[in-house]
């Protein structure tokens, strides 16, 4: 079995209104639905193949110098649109994202509000 680099395993961050909501939730005391949510959550772009355990060690790895633990990862599988280029139906391409539920006090972003 080769061993991946926690590059090909975690793309990018993806970026979203939802992500961005999701990353504050921490810092959001005066609602009291969202009060308990104390461990901040990041949105990635990941490997179609890859599974929650390898996601949450790349994650580790990629953070290694901002001493985070991952507590959780849930996976959603997002399929491509039909989409219409000069009179031809075709679709954009699919991709897994990862939320990825760190442990209350880890962050990855420096700045706060």
């Amino acid at each position: 079995m080769l061993k991946k680099s926690p590059y090909q395993v975690v793309h990018s961050r993806h970026v979203t209104e939802k992500a961005r909501m999701l990353e504050q939730l921490q810092f959001n005391a005066s609602n009291p639905c969202v009060k308990k949510c104390d461990s901040p959550k990041y949105v990635f772009v990941v490997d179609k193949r890859a599974s929650k355990q390898e996601i949450a060690s790349a994650v580790q790895q990629i953070y290694a110098e901002k001493n985070i633990s991952v507590v959780k990862v849930n996976t959603i599988h997002v399929s491509g649109k039909q989409r219409r280029v000069r009179g031809r139906l075709g679709f954009s391409a699919g991709f897994k994202k990862a939320i990825v539920t760190l442990a209350p006090g880890d962050v990855i972003d420096e700045k706060t509000p």
